[in-house]
């Protein structure tokens, strides 16, 4: 071997020597969806070599199509994203009100045509793929069509809820045409195919998002509507953007939160949890850690019509700002409120979408999607087979022309010293941050791992009554129940499943380098992980 073939050899070795070793932070990676289809549809984009962001953007179209009772592509989506490198950055796509809208002269409705605004989760969906993803649109979008045109079965309680809508949905063309089968909804176990569905996915994955906001799907969107007294137009859709979300954070004895602020919920979530930081949760009995989330969830829901500024967010989320509210906790036997209520705030059974993704390199998010209550609007357009959310009509309060629709929703991610910890959201109206917090309560205060947090019985404040989840499997007993009437709660023992929120989770076990996902008991959803 001549001189200069061992000078290249030793500078090949150097160069490889000196490339840095990608290491991944885990050795599986997992997805958490309210439906199994949905969390298949997601793994095998993990499976293709896809991130966590391609698997949720398939996740997402994927559970438009076969839970449309709760979320689809003419709602909203709200989603908050922790990536490798451990920045976190929020996509904001919830439906607004038309550019041209006048709320002195809207017609009132909790459902209708009047009811539908601008729809978010395509350009939610697609901005975030166009932005994090590494895949392309056609690939993550073919579960989604392959269900909508090849069908499914349909879960008993999705059967029930499209049953329990059969009024509703007889009084509009288009969704009886999709969601009746002669005189009566489909039942548990019949193949659901959704063709129309199917093609108007396949003209989204072969043209892009704007085909929705400003091609041929639009014009079909605008004149449905139109014609039938609702205003959605053109120029609306057209302007449509997905915003970036201001991220709002806190820290819970030791654990950094990350969640999103107005239109999400994600400040009222973390104040709750930074008032309960001024009480020992972790040396409470059961009825005792009850009454104490009671009351957090008491006084931080006397905030929610206040969020109307960033100073408020630095408000809301400030340590000094929960003391003063645990103080006043202290000195009371328990809170009153005296406000008005958004319709929504009081539904019995909130409805509403999420899934958690994480994957083999750190990336993690949390997605939410709705249309509101079951079934949204309940109108589907002809030719197009899905269903709108309900924005407008005073169900959510009221609009302005361009505003975005306010909700619950609460996608929240949690880190330790820089390492994940938990990715978490739920669905369930109101119910949705009383849910993660309790989940995270649970893990962090009471030692649970994510299977017994997500299984434990929840509480939830509604005016000054304590309401308390009672079905067959949940953890309080009755000496519990008794033990807080004692405390001076009006207690309401709530005997119905999915009652107070449904989350999906996925928590990372530092010490096994392991994902661990975690789907809600109380739903027909799965949590499914692909190893390396």
């Amino acid at each position: 071997m001549n001189h200069r073939s061992k000078c290249l050899i030793l500078l090949l070795f150097l160069f490889i020597s000196c490339q840095k070793k990608e290491e991944s932070l885990a050795t599986n990676s997992v997805v958490s969806a309210a439906h199994p289809l949905a969390t298949q549809a997601g793994l095998e984009i993990l499976q293709k070599g896809g991130n966590a962001i391609d698997a949720a953007v398939a996740t997402g179209f994927a559970i438009a199509v076969v839970e449309q009772s709760m979320n689809s592509l003419g709602g909203r989506f709200q989603a908050i994203v922790r990536k490798s490198d451990g920045s976190i950055i929020g996509i904001d796509a919830t439906t607004q009100a038309p550019l041209s809208y006048d709320p002195t002269t809207a017609t009132q409705s909790r459902n209708g045509y009047p009811t539908i605004g601008v729809p978010g989760v395509v350009k939610g969906l697609t901005t975030l793929l166009e932005k994090h993803g590494t895949m392309d649109l056609a690939t993550v979008m073919a579960p989604a069509i392959r269900y909508a045109e090849q069908g499914y079965e349909l879960l008993p309680m999705a059967a029930r809820r499209h049953a329990a809508a059969i009024d509703h949905i007889r009084n509009y063309e288009g969704t009886s045409q999709y969601f009746l089968n002669g005189d009566t909804t489909y039942l548990a176990g019949e193949l659901f195919v959704q063709k129309d569905l199917a093609n108007t996915l396949k003209l989204i994955a072969e043209q892009g998002g704007d085909v929705f906001y400003k091609g041929e799907i639009a014009e079909k969107m605008v004149a449905d509507v139109q014609a039938n007294g609702g205003y959605l137009d053109l120029e609306s859709l057209a302007a449509y953007e997905a915003e970036e979300s201001k991220i709002v954070t806190g820290n819970y004895r030791g654990y950094d939160i990350s969640s999103l602020w107005i239109p999400s919920y994600g400040a009222i979530t973390i104040q709750m949890l930074h008032i309960m930081e001024n009480f020992p949760m972790n040396e409470y009995n059961e009825a005792e850690w009850g009454n104490g989330f009671f009351q957090a969830n008491t006084w931080a829901y006397k905030d929610r019509r206040r969020q109307d500024s960033e100073a408020m967010a630095d408000l809301f989320t400030s340590k000094e700002y929960a003391k003063s509210k645990a103080d006043s906790i202290k000195t009371e036997t328990s809170a009153e409120i005296a406000m008005a209520y958004n319709e929504d705030w009081m539904v019995k059974d909130g409805h509403t979408t999420h899934f958690s993704v994480a994957d083999k390199d750190g990336n993690m998010l949390a997605v939410t999607q709705t249309v509101g209550p079951n079934m949204g609007s309940k109108v589907a357009s002809p030719g197009l087979g899905f269903v709108y959310a309900t924005t407008l009509g005073g169900y959510l309060g009221d609009f302005q022309a361009g505003e975005r629709a306010r909700s619950h929703i609460s996608p929240t991610i949690i880190t330790k010293n820089g390492t994940p910890y938990l990715v978490l959201g739920a669905a369930g109206g109101s119910r949705i941050p009383t849910a993660i917090v309790q989940t995270i309560s649970r893990m962090i205060d009471r030692d649970m791992n994510l299977a017994q947090a997500l299984a434990a019985g929840r509480v939830h404040s509604i005016d000054t009554a304590a309401l308390v989840e009672m079905h067959q499997g949940t953890t309080w007993s009755q000496s519990d129940i008794e033990e807080m009437k004692n405390m001076g709660l009006n207690v309401v023992e709530v005997d119905r499943t999915g009652a107070f929120g449904r989350v999906h989770a996925i928590h990372f076990d530092a010490e096994s380098q392991q994902w661990v996902g975690g789907a809600d008991p109380d739903w027909e959803g799965t949590s499914e992980e692909w190893r390396f």
